[in-house]
């Protein structure tokens, strides 16, 4: 089992998949890897219905407890490489299903090479040099929100960073990191609250899942704090809507939102590199949201496109 799930990893870092899905149905097994967004089928070989026991060995989980969703992490080397893992199963009768995520499979991306425009890398690292405000980035699951994310954190120089992460991603000498953990009741929220304690000068919050991360995300910016966080919505506008559905209140949001941002990860058909599409909102724009949000989405629409200066909103292509 340690050599085809070795078989595996590779293939998977070959191909910068993200995660590798089983589904087991008895014992007949189904392979996929998640590559740049789709999955895409791996042979499967007969006993490979065993890869399952054995990654739950390795995750330090409950082999015996079939039935409750369980989630749990373990690090593994390949060719020389330390991937840190996270594997979460799903079990019912006859019916297994289990993703392996890759959390450090990415290549680290320079802050000035995030973006091949230089006006959005500047942008970018402007936003680290601002003393308090809250940066939203959103995006599907894959499409490099944190390999952006660290890109920006590691250009900083002496400022303290702490991170409240579930779980951590990617492993960082230079910052504080924490990791939830729901089971002594220890979550974005209550982590948001510790990390105040200490006084740091940047926050980067994984994700905003819940009410309480959304709020305790706010309170720190309007505190005097540099927030970074992601959020899962559509575009860069609904980050905003989803963050007053969450129960911000909304006239602290627009006072401490100055950065909001969508990204899509594409492939390059000229030469097949990655590339991400970011649509930013910056304050300019956060303002004229603000201000006419509930005249026609036709119209706003229109009129971002124009403040933007690119025909279908602000976009940068960026090799990821």
């Amino acid at each position: 089992m340690e050599e085809r799930l070795m078989a595996l990893l590779r293939l998977a870092i070959k191909y910068n998949a993200t995660d590798i899905h089983f589904t087991v149905n008895y014992q007949e097994v189904e392979i996929e890897m998640r590559i740049n967004g789709e999955l895409k089928k791996v042979k499967s070989q007969f006993e490979d219905y065993k890869l399952i026991r054995y990654l739950q060995y390795l995750s330090n989980l409950d082999v015996g407890n079939i039935m409750t969703p369980q989630t749990g992490q373990f690090e593994t080397e390949v060719d020389g490489v330390l991937l840190s893992m996270r594997f979460a199963i799903i079990s019912k009768l006859n019916y297994t299903n289990g993703v392996l995520r890759i959390l450090n499979s990415r290549l680290k991306i320079d802050a000035d090479s995030l973006s091949i425009f230089k006006r959005q890398n500047s942008y970018f690292k402007s936003l680290l040099k601002k003393d308090c405000g809250l940066i939203l980035f959103s995006g599907p699951t894959g499409s490099g929100k944190t390999t952006t994310l660290y890109s920006l954190l590691e250009s900083v120089n002496k400022r303290k960073i702490y991170t409240i992460e579930d779980p951590i991603e990617v492993f960082h000498d230079g910052f504080i990191q924490l990791s939830v953990n729901e089971a002594v009741h220890f979550d974005y929220a209550e982590g948001v609250k510790q990390i105040l304690r200490h006084d740091p000068d940047i926050i980067m919050i994984g994700e905003i899942r819940d009410e309480k991360a959304a709020k305790m995300a706010v309170i720190a910016a309007n505190t005097g704090h540099l927030v970074l966080s992601t959020i899962h919505t559509s575009r860069a506008s609904s980050c905003i809507s989803r963050m007053v559905e969450l129960g911000v209140n909304e006239d602290n949001l627009y006072e401490n939102l100055i950065c909001v941002s969508n990204q899509r990860m594409m492939i390059n058909r000229n030469n097949e590199r990655k590339i991400v599409l970011y649509e930013i909102m910056d304050e300019d724009e956060i303002e004229f949201f603000r201000r006419y949000k509930r005249n026609s989405r036709n119209f706003i629409s229109i009129q971002m496109q124009k403040i933007a200066g690119v025909k279908n909103g602000l976009f940068a292509e960026d090799a990821v």
